[in-house]
């Protein structure tokens, strides 16, 4: 088993104390968030950058690492930068 964040545990500890409870009008609440994350995730704009070889190639190296394209990995990390929800890490 994978180990589990802070919110996870949470979640599965409400869980096994049988407090979580269904959403109302479940499907009209997930067709909703379907709408946000494809108006969130919709590119309609196209860029041209200039960068190193070696970043290049490390980003696509990392991307390989993920089972992603290079270019959606590098969009997501613009969302995320945008967002203000990149966080640097140590190593």
């Amino acid at each position: 088993m994978s180990k589990l964040n802070q919110e996870e545990k949470q979640i599965l500890e409400a869980f096994d104390r049988d407090q979580l409870k269904s959403i109302p009008d479940k499907e009209a609440q997930l067709e909703r968030h379907k709408e946000y994350a494809a108006a969130t995730f919709k590119k309609d704009k196209r860029i041209n950058i200039r960068i190193s070889e070696r970043d290049l190639k490390a980003l696509q190296k990392r991307a390989l690492v993920e089972g992603m394209p290079y270019q959606t990995l590098v969009a997501s990390i613009l969302h995320k930068y945008v967002e203000g929800r990149l966080v640097e890490r140590d190593g």
